[in-house]
């Protein structure tokens, strides 16, 4: 934990000391593979300012699945030692539709419905020389509603095709 929170505190430094562009592109598609895995889409609202859409599915075993639908708004400050990177953060909301078995969940309903308060923070790559973006991150999200109430954590890596 102390090796993370040391990575982020450099990367936090030379954000702030770093005067280059934010992004090195506007908008990208691609997947997330994350919990769940996910259809991403970013664009950059401002130089610095981003917002990234996602929906995704998760199912195990015919016991339980469910459908997320999600929004980050993100903060993306350069590393000036690497072209095309970034590091960012924000925050966001989500919405999950769940379905699943009643005999393994003890009860009459069939679905339930939850919402979804997330932090983020994370890593970003454009590639100079490619159509490519990849990002690295980490979020912990907070979740009332549905049968998994509670808090959550997951990290992220997200591959892009950027658009023209």
């Amino acid at each position: 934990m102390k090796k993370i929170a040391l990575l982020f505190s450099m990367l936090f430094v030379l954000a702030l000391t770093s005067h280059l562009k934010a992004q090195d592109y506007k908008s990208a598609i691609g997947l997330r593979f994350g919990y769940p895995i996910s259809i991403s889409y970013k664009t950059f609202l401002t130089e610095s300012n981003a917002l990234e859409l996602y929906a995704g599915y998760r199912g195990y075993s015919g016991i339980y699945s469910y459908f997320s639908v999600g929004a980050l708004y993100e903060i993306h400050k350069p590393i000036g030692e690497v072209d095309g990177l970034s590091w960012y953060y924000g925050g966001g909301a989500s919405v999950q539709f769940f379905t699943y078995d009643d005999g393994y969940f003890f009860n009459d309903d069939n679905g339930s419905f939850g919402v979804g308060l997330s932090g983020v923070i994370g890593l970003d790559y454009k590639f100079p020389s490619a159509p490519f973006n990849l990002s690295l991150d980490f979020m912990p999200t907070i979740r009332f509603g549905g049968w998994d109430s509670g808090y959550y954590s997951w990290g992220a890596l997200a591959a892009r095709y950027v658009l023209k």
